[in-house]
């Protein structure tokens, strides 16, 4: 089964084009979700970090408080390293989980959207990367728009990514979504006959 991944900045549209592979019948594996799903409450990993780095950051429903451990961490290489030590194993090893049954159900190929995608070890599980493209002033005001925050919180993100044209380097195929929805779904539409022949071709 060929993986592809898919990756982009903040703002870019990410999200918007895993739905368009969605509704194409593509299996995507999100890797924020599976984030999330290894710290649920009960979780031995959100055990680890209420004890490393204190109770404050577990709300009182039990769920992590990412907003309190991004505050400690964004800043700080040493506590940030000791997390993605933790969580970035357990992340990969469900990600594999995933891939094995989504290839035993015969799926063509499956994508595997990460904003970390490059950054970390996960683009060696993929045999292809699709980055989704916009102009760094459409990703501020998309995400100002969706997180209610403000531009200097967006550019201090945007600083600690990959940049653009770095992130492009990487990639195998590009989504340009400067448009619209509509225009990113003909993209997509597109792209998936060539991501399934290649599919056929590593068979």
């Amino acid at each position: 089964m060929l993986v592809a991944g898919l990756t982009g900045g903040i703002g870019s549209g990410k999200s918007a084009a895993s739905d368009c592979f969605i509704s194409l019948g593509v299996p995507v594996i999100d890797a924020d979700r599976v984030a999330r799903l290894v710290v649920e409450p009960g979780s031995e990993a959100l055990d680890k970090i209420a004890a490393h780095f204190g109770d404050h950051v577990i709300q009182a429903n039990g769920n992590l408080d990412r907003a309190a451990l991004r505050r400690i961490v964004f800043d700080k290489e040493r506590e940030r390293n000791w997390l993605e030590a933790l969580l970035h194993p357990l992340i990969r090893d469900h990600i594999l989980d995933t891939l094995e049954q989504l290839d035993e159900q015969g799926h063509a190929y499956a994508i595997l959207a990460s904003p970390l995608l490059l950054e970390t070890d996960q683009h060696l599980l993929i045999s292809k990367v699709i980055v989704v493209d916009a102009p760094e002033a459409l990703q501020i005001s998309r995400t100002m728009a969706r997180d209610n925050i403000e531009e200097a919180q967006v550019r201090q993100i945007l600083a600690a990514q990959m940049q653009r044209e770095e992130r492009l380097k990487h990639a195998d195929f590009v989504l340009d979504n400067s448009g619209n929805e509509d225009q990113l779904r003909e993209s997509v539409n597109a792209l998936h006959p060539q991501l399934s022949q290649l599919a056929q071709e590593e068979v």
